[in-house]
């Protein structure tokens, strides 16, 4: 690479490369977003001098004096975008272009705030010192990149953008074509033979429903230059964790997982139509053999199964769940257990603390807004982990139970429930009918069940069993369905069990003894169609996602989310936000789970049965 400066250094600069050439922009003070591109440039042998950012490296997030070191540090080249001309001259706000009093205004005061007082006097001249328009040239094209537009660094310009206003941007430019950023989404327009080319933003989602952030990779080719968008994943749940440690506001934190804007004031009526719908942007080949209007499009490799929320891998529409009204609210009351299971769903064990201890006023939290939100709301679940083990468990139930609600409790009935024995008796007694207790007993057979439990674990859940038969407190039991055995022989065996110990329990009532599926992780999974529905004799009605919600605290977390399902506490795609009413959107099923286990496998979490 050659580098050339002009003597208006500020104004301008000139890079001739001769490989492919990574461009993104808006770091917006997230270090870890800005760490994990530097990192993908790496692993994509993409040398800093080949790396351009559009500008705006300081905004939003937390970080912004580490961040502008560590886009200092790295060599890349800048440049200049509003917030630096802004922090950079001692603007008295960031220059966005944001209408006055709107809701993005309003926020932007507290970032802005926040990022003068932690810059330092090294970190505003460099940004004095950035040029306002690179030129670029590349595969034999010559690209202006500029923060906003030609004429004003803070203007936005969107995907929706008339063809007139692309090909004027160019001409005025002088070039091929431009590349720009500010406006956060990814896009690539040609018009007449002109290039607009925007990477998008790395440090906030694109409001599109997912946390990544995006770059793009312009690869000169004998045919001429081929535009890829890439997605950047990152760990969005630290940098907001640091947003709301630096008193910054809530939305930006909350964005940055459920991959919302808080506010689409900038946006064209386009834009807002395709909001909380994930991002495919295509490759695009930009030739000489292309005239007017759009792109050829460069074959993109075959999806995989199950990681795209929108089309399966075949390209097919994937089924999607609306929630109907919220029935069952699950709590995960910590992920600590007092046994470690062979294919526990979600991995609970004695030192598995993924998924923090809830606290009582967390519960009360979201209880008070289902009070408020969710009429339809009739049951209170608690799963974890070992739920007894949690120290706040008994005042969480009590709470649900005097609030009218059912409360269901799942646990192994050991030692954990053995030692709540007495208080539990009093919560039966004060508020009959509403607590029920699920056992988890994995076999009707000690072998089997040890199998999974581990040793010594057959005898304590019959005493447990037992014991809440006796005290006539309503319980199911829990069982597994292994790949070698039928379900009605199953039950069978269950019902022989229940008859020799006296328990009533109906193994044939699918609500009393819930035989969940067994998961193989090796399993080839068919995806859930639109069309499946009809073709299984389905209704997505029928699934737990369609009528429930859980709340979970990930370690390290300040608050707990909401997540889609009592199985995928981990998965981020399927965390729906901090209320309950951000995570009344509906649930794309973009998961093996949701078809091995809710759809074929016919099971539910809640206590309306398996349907095994």
């Amino acid at each position: 690479m050659h580098r050339e400066t002009s003597r208006t250094t500020a104004l301008s600069a000139a890079l001739i490369m001769d490989g492919p050439v990574l461009v993104f922009g808006g770091c917006y003070s997230n270090l870890e977003a800005t760490q994990a591109l530097l990192d993908a440039a790496n692993e994509l042998d993409i040398p800093p001098e080949r790396m351009i950012c559009t500008g705006d490296v300081v905004a939003y997030c937390a970080d912004p004096q580490a961040t502008v070191d560590l886009i200092r540090a790295s060599g890349v080249a800048v440049v200049m975008g509003n917030c630096e001309e802004s922090l950079g001259f001692g603007a008295e706000d960031c220059g966005c272009g944001f209408t006055e009093g709107s809701t993005c205004d309003r926020l932007s005061a507290a970032w802005f705030a926040h990022a003068d007082r932690e810059l330092d006097d090294d970190a505003r001249a460099w940004m004095r010192s950035l040029p306002r328009w690179i030129d670029l040239i590349v595969g034999g094209r010559r690209l202006a990149v500029v923060h906003g537009s030609v004429e004003r660094i803070n203007a936005f310009l969107f995907a929706s953008e008339p063809d007139d206003g692309i090909a004027r941007q160019v001409a005025l430019a002088g070039v091929d074509g431009v590349i720009g950023g500010h406006c956060g989404l990814p896009f690539t327009r040609i018009v007449e033979g002109a290039l607009w080319h925007n990477a998008g933003a790395i440090g906030m989602p694109a409001n599109d429903g997912t946390p990544r952030g995006w770059f793009s990779l312009i690869e000169p080719t004998a045919g001429g230059l081929e535009m890829h968008h890439r997605p950047l994943d990152y760990d969005h749940r630290l940098a907001a964790r640091k947003i709301r440690a630096a008193g910054l506001p809530e939305p930006y934190a909350q964005a940055l997982g459920n991959g919302l804007w808080p506010s689409c004031d900038v946006l064209p009526p386009a834009e807002i139509a395709r909001r909380g719908q994930p991002l495919h942007p295509p490759a695009i080949l930009w030739s000489d053999g292309v005239e007017e209007g759009p792109a050829t499009t460069v074959p993109v490799p075959p999806r995989a199964k199950f990681s795209d929320p929108v089309l399966t891998a075949t390209g097919e529409r994937r089924a999607v769940v609306p929630l109907g009204g919220l029935k069952t609210l699950w709590f995960n009351t910590g992920t600590l257990c007092n046994i470690a299971c062979r294919n526990c769903y979600i991995e609970s064990s004695p030192r598995n603390d993924w998924l923090s201890y809830i606290h009582r006023d967390e519960v009360a939290a979201f209880l008070d807004e289902a009070r408020s939100n969710c009429p339809e709301l009739a049951e209170i679940g608690l799963t974890g982990g070992e739920p007894f083990m949690n120290p706040d468990i008994l005042a969480i139930i009590e709470d649900g139970l005097s609030g009218g609600w059912r409360v269901l409790v799942l646990t192994n009935a050991m030692a954990p429930m053995r030692r709540l024995r007495a208080p539990l008796l009093d919560l039966h007694h004060r508020f009959p009918g509403q607590l029920s207790i699920r056992v988890s007993l994995d076999h009707h057979t000690a072998e089997r069940h040890e199998e999974i439990r581990g040793p010594r674990s057959w005898e304590p859940a019959l005493e447990g069993l037992l014991w809440l038969d006796d005290q006539l407190i309503p319980y199911a039991v829990a069982g597994r369905n292994p790949s070698d055995e039928d379900v009605a022989v199953l039950r069978a065996g269950y019902r022989s069990l229940f008859a020799r110990l006296g328990l009533a329990i109906d193994a044939d009532d699918p609500a009393s003894l819930m035989i969940f599926p067994e998961m193989d992780g090796r399993a080839d999974v068919p995806e859930i169609t639109e069309g499946c529905w009809d073709i299984l004799g389905k209704s997505p009605d029928a699934l737990m996602c369609a009528s429930s919600r859980m709340v979970v605290k990930h370690k390290g977390d300040e608050r707990p989310t909401v997540v889609s399902c009592t199985l995928l506490p981990y998965q981020e795609a399927f965390d729906m936000g901090a209320t309950l009413a951000e995570a009344a959107r509906p649930v794309p099923l973009n998961h093996r789970y949701c078809a091995e286990f809710c759809v074929l496998g016919g099971a539910s979490c809640s206590a309306r049965g398996d349907r095994a």
